[in-house]
């Protein structure tokens, strides 16, 4: 929805390909023509380069536009289209190569002097060459899959008792997961914060960063809050990460909207993390305070069209927040939940904006990811864009499943968020389920203080008109006594 919104307005047609499961979604009724390209599992639809082709040949496409997951950031995916005469818009297979392979992306951003976490450039080839590595940086160490992502093929390792079985678990995680068993070591920084840069680079050597989103607040890796811009950068630190992001793209010779990740240390030492060749999820927060539609950005560079503006051109207005809203139980672990979305009402307002991909009455299906719509909100400042989420939370109604709604108010409330005092750490530091629960027993007994009072105040209304009644038709009033 948010790729064909924008390809609407610069008046392209789109084509829209779909799993038997999302046959009824938003999406499908919103493009101009749509196709079913197979059955729900993804392994038999989404992730079918072949029958996408196919699709875009038969209806006569000129592009293809990955979106954010699936072949999003496929080599081999972005080859088969240029090979198939189509425009991948995204980056080269060359680019997508490189940056995907954590070590080759390391290898080549030191190239530029790009910070770097202290570790290893190469794969480690054996757990005595591990235990070496280990000594000379210091524990804890974090043992890396190279093709990973989200936290699989990942290990944390305090001493060195524990590496070989942990560098076992992680290979064999890697293996299983990405069918690659390649993993790297390097110094486990314990309390990071995530922060993350964006960036354009154009097909004539024209990159420019359009600032940083923070993203500490995370589960299993994968981030729930993001914020622009950060509340912990100076100017000279946002200059510097900048900068290096830019050199990261120039390493690949990039080109596209890509990120770059960074972690940064309670000292505000940056390092780089890797680089997510695609358009990523929270980019709308990046949208709200420079002004540009990135989707329209990344289907200009990919007609070859040179940026049309520089990195003086861009200036950040206010502050944005978006809130991940997924169908998962804070209360339990955020354990993905399945259901019917038996009312769905979005709020509304001035600067609130709702990317969402489902309506009410709709099945949340158990095939895909569990985000149900990005909740984001701009405003003035910082303290303003809290308070403006806050009222946007407690009007966005949801029954029918478990959300993250009540999760993202209480977390922005905290202390530690308001005051920008917090890390990747967050919810293992400060979140405690029975935090929501408490809030909804609170809920609950002003509900039942208040049922009662208007129960007390009917009572005595009720007893008023019962004695009124019995005045008018006594024997006592009728004989004058």
């Amino acid at each position: 929805m948010r790729v064909m919104r924008t390809a609407r307005e610069m008046g392209i047609k789109t084509v829209a390909v779909f799993s038997e499961a999302d046959r009824n979604m938003p999406f499908v009724r919103y493009a101009d023509e749509a196709y079913c390209i197979g059955p729900a599992p993804s392994a038999q639809s989404y992730l079918r380069a072949e029958k996408i082709l196919q699709v875009a040949k038969q209806t006569g496409a000129d592009a293809i536009h990955p979106g954010y997951g699936f072949l999003s950031e496929n080599a081999s995916f972005s080859k088969a289209c240029a090979d198939a005469g189509l425009i991948f818009i995204g980056p080269s297979e060359y680019s997508i190569n490189m940056m995907g392979s954590k070590i080759a992306a390391k290898q080549a951003a030191k190239k530029f002097n790009v910070p770097m976490v202290p570790g290893t450039e190469d794969p480690i080839q054996s757990v005595e060459e591990a235990k070496e590595i280990a000594a000379r940086i210091g524990f804890p160490i974090l043992i890396k899959a190279s093709a990973g992502g989200g936290g699989k093929g990942m290990r944390i390792v305090e001493n060195m008792e524990a590496l070989e079985e942990q560098m076992r678990t992680a290979k064999s995680e890697a293996m299983s997961a990405f069918g690659d068993d390649a993993v790297f070591i390097e110094k486990y920084v314990a309390a990071p914060r995530h922060v993350e840069i964006q960036l354009l680079g154009d097909q004539h050597g024209n990159y420019v960063y359009l600032f940083e989103r923070e993203c500490s607040i995370q589960r299993r890796h994968q981030k729930l809050i993001e914020e622009a811009p950060s509340s912990c950068l100076t100017p000279d630190i946002r200059k510097a990460m900048g900068e290096s992001a830019v050199a990261v793209a120039k390493s690949c010779n990039y080109y596209g909207a890509g990120t770059v990740e960074f972690l940064v240390d309670e000292n505000l030492n940056f390092y780089f993390l890797e680089m997510n060749t695609r358009l990523q999820v929270e980019h709308c927060v990046t949208e709200m305070i420079t002004g540009v539609d990135l989707v329209k950005e990344q289907i200009k560079i990919a007609r070859g069209e040179k940026l049309s503006f520089t990195q003086d051109d861009l200036k950040m207005n206010g502050h944005a927040l978006e809130l991940r809203v997924c169908a998962e139980d804070p209360l339990n672990q955020f354990l993905p939940d399945t259901g019917k979305l038996e009312m769905y009402k979005p709020p509304k307002g001035p600067g609130v904006r709702v990317d969402d991909g489902f309506e009410e009455g709709m099945e949340i299906p158990i095939f895909y990811d569990s985000m149900i719509s990005k909740l984001v909100v701009h405003a003035g400042d910082r303290e303003q864009a809290i308070e403006r989420l806050c009222r946007a939370i407690d009007e966005y109604y949801i029954k029918g499943i478990h959300t993250t709604l009540q999760f993202g108010k209480w977390a922005v409330r905290t202390e530690a968020f308001r005051s920008g005092n917090f890390d990747t750490k967050f919810i293992e530091k400060y979140f405690k389920p029975e935090y929501l629960s408490q809030h909804d027993t609170e809920a609950e007994e002003v509900a039942a203080l208040l049922s009662s009072i208007i129960w007390e105040e009917e009572r005595q209304r009720h007893k008023g008109e019962r004695l009124t009644a019995a005045t008018q038709n006594s024997g006592w009033k009728l004989r004058r006594r």
